[in-house]
């Protein structure tokens, strides 16, 4: 379980009702836990009910009681309708949505289908296009609030056998910068973390399998990969009063390794014999 690092004052989220897409692992769960224990109520969204109630478990007596957890396919706009339902009734409203669910692995351009660029596709951009939305008009359009997207780095240089996911992202951060300019009158910010390479999570199990990650490790300026809680301490920054004058923004949280990475990622997978495509179907 992440445990989080605090830096910010006691409740500081106190006034925060968040929607978490992919809050039930990784990444999205240690924003989650964080955004409990500075004070928030936060509802976890992901496809397995199951996930979800292992993640509120984990959380704790303490924090569990301003945690809550419902099913739904960011990719279907009805489901996410009855989740945000869901969530605003158990939260008492909603004024902060983080866009996490994403979908990905390792497969170069020539052995990709288009049914496995397709699904990374919907899963990502239009799941984020879906949540934020439909956000949008059944709440914050009425008060305001904050979107925090997750992208990624790979689109920067282009990342060898992450068309799909690279693709996506980079159609994230331009949708975070379109709705930051549309929805800006109406007091909603609209902006981004792109994390890199992040340690025990399941996307970085997949995508950095067995001795990939000292290859890559290597390369990044700071000479690790990152953690949770430091990508869960942006999110707090970003959504927080804090950063209450940055919108269309995409934060960067990677240790440097966006800069230095060039074939790095190529070499890593020819060494490690991670050339051929895991996940997809035809």
């Amino acid at each position: 379980m992440h445990e989080p690092n605090l830096y910010f004052r006691p409740n500081l989220l106190a006034d925060t009702r968040a929607l978490i897409t992919g809050g039930g692992s990784g990444i999205c769960k240690g924003i989650a836990q964080t955004f409990l224990a500075l004070g928030a109520r936060v509802t976890i969204m992901g496809r397995n009910q199951s996930t979800l109630d292992d993640a509120l478990e984990s959380f704790g007596p303490s924090l569990h009681q301003n945690a809550f957890g419902f099913a739904g396919d960011v990719r279907d706009a009805a489901q996410v309708d009855a989740v945000l339902e869901s969530a605003m009734e158990s939260m008492g409203g909603l004024n902060c949505v983080i866009n996490g669910a994403a979908g990905n692995f390792l497969s170069p351009a020539a052995k990709l289908s288009p049914k496995g660029f397709k699904t990374v596709m919907e899963i990502d951009a239009h799941g984020t296009y879906n949540v934020s939305h439909l956000a949008y008009k059944k709440a914050l359009s009425r008060h305001g609030g904050s979107i925090l997207n997750l992208s990624a780095t790979l689109q920067y240089a282009g990342t060898p056998y992450q068309v799909h996911a690279g693709s996506a992202k980079a159609a994230i951060d331009a949708m975070t910068r379109h709705l930051a300019v549309e929805w800006g009158p109406e007091q909603i910010r609209v902006n981004a973390i792109a994390p890199g390479p992040i340690d025990n999570t399941v996307g970085m199990e997949k995508l950095a399998p067995g001795g990939m990650k000292k290859t890559i490790e290597g390369s990044i300026p700071l000479g690790r990969f990152g953690r949770i809680g430091e990508i869960a301490n942006a999110a707090v920054f970003l959504t927080s009063a804090a950063a209450a004058y940055i919108t269309g923004a995409v934060l960067v949280v990677d240790g440097g390794a966006w800069m230095t990475f060039g074939n790095v990622y190529q070499t890593a997978f020819k060494a490690n014999d991670n050339t051929t495509s895991k996940g997809d179907t035809d």
